[in-house]
């Protein structure tokens, strides 16, 4: 379908629905099957989001907008940005009937845990978490020359350690030393370790464009029956694994980390992606994978090599952190 050569008005029917449970809202929106996956019109979903919408570009770029927040969509993106935030999209934004439409697995699992987080349903407190510096041992990750991965991803983890521990956070880590851990024995060892939060920690390179690609970005795990976003194409398949029972938190999570890394930091925004990365996979508590910029990037990659650089990023994960708490730990 040629977006570019049709009229996109966004259509907004006066009509009741019956109660939506995935939604989480007092009322339902009607759904349309478009190219095999179900998606809701966006005029619709801004109203029952208490938003309201404008194109600021006709036909290209629209915002919806409260006293809370302001979501900006692009039709030819696939990307949106809430609260000044890249998060990728599951799918791209379709047409239908003369309406923008939003995937109804993006309003459920993209935006709807950013716009209304869930609260923990007991009372007990999040303050314990399982860090896991990617790598290690006979896998040394990225290289940039002498510069491995491994090393500091640990030194950023040890760093994470110590301010998180000063913050009063319980902190354990999947490795202490230069040794491999199986990749499915990272999250087991959250799990037997009581954890109430996983966060894998990296750094990223490319071997191309090493000039201009820099930055951080934030990984969740993808929810099932969508592709994942992440470009390297890690878990291709679209099933379910145990992680997706935290799919909700999984993405405030990885929202509030990128948020704090981008506006705390100043680092470019590369965006909140998501992936079927191992370490996610087999997570029973939330879970995110950061890529804490790129060491392959001239400039980023020689403050990456330097440990004030790593305490000014394990500063922005704390906040990160704390903002989720926050927002999710229920009121005693």
């Amino acid at each position: 379908m040629n977006y570019a050569r049709k009229r996109c008005p966004l259509a907004l029917p006066a009509v009741s629905w019956a109660v939506g449970a995935w939604l989480g809202l007092s009322s339902a929106l009607a759904e349309v099957r478009i190219g095999g996956r179900e998606y809701v019109r966006m005029g619709d979903w801004a109203k029952a989001n208490n938003l309201q919408l404008r194109w600021t570009k006709r036909d290209e770029v629209l915002e919806l907008t409260n006293l809370g927040w302001h979501l900006r969509f692009e039709v030819h993106s696939p990307e949106a940005s809430l609260n000044g935030v890249r998060v990728r999209l599951l799918f791209p934004l379709a047409q239908h009937d003369g309406s923008v439409m939003l995937s109804a697995l993006d309003a459920q699992t993209t935006f709807r845990p950013v716009l209304s987080p869930l609260r923990s349903s007991h009372s007990g407190t999040i303050n314990s978490i399982c860090l896991d510096p990617g790598h290690g041992g006979k896998d040394p990750g990225y290289r940039v020359g002498s510069n491995q991965e491994k090393r500091y991803n640990l030194l950023l983890a040890q760093e994470l350690r110590d301010q998180l521990t000063k913050a009063g956070w319980k902190v354990s880590l999947t490795r202490a030393v230069d040794a491999y851990v199986e990749l499915p024995e990272r999250p087991e060892l959250a799990r037997r370790r009581n954890a109430d939060l996983f966060l894998s920690l990296h750094f990223n390179a490319t071997e191309t464009s090493r000039g201009s690609v820099q930055g951080a970005e934030v990984y969740c795990l993808t929810p099932a029956g969508a592709p994942s976003t992440n470009s390297r194409g890690e878990g291709a398949g679209a099933g379910w694994f145990t992680g997706n029972l935290r799919n909700d938190r999984n993405m405030f999570l990885a929202y509030q980390l990128q948020k704090a890394l981008t506006r705390d930091l100043g680092m470019e925004d590369r965006g909140v992606h998501r992936a079927r990365f191992a370490v996610l996979r087999g997570a029973t508590m939330p879970a995110a994978l950061i890529e804490a910029g790129f060491m392959s990037h001239p400039a980023e990659g020689q403050k990456i090599f330097t440990a004030e650089y790593r305490r000014q990023i394990a500063r922005a994960i704390v906040e990160g952190l704390n903002a989720y708490r926050k927002a999710t730990q229920a009121s005693n």
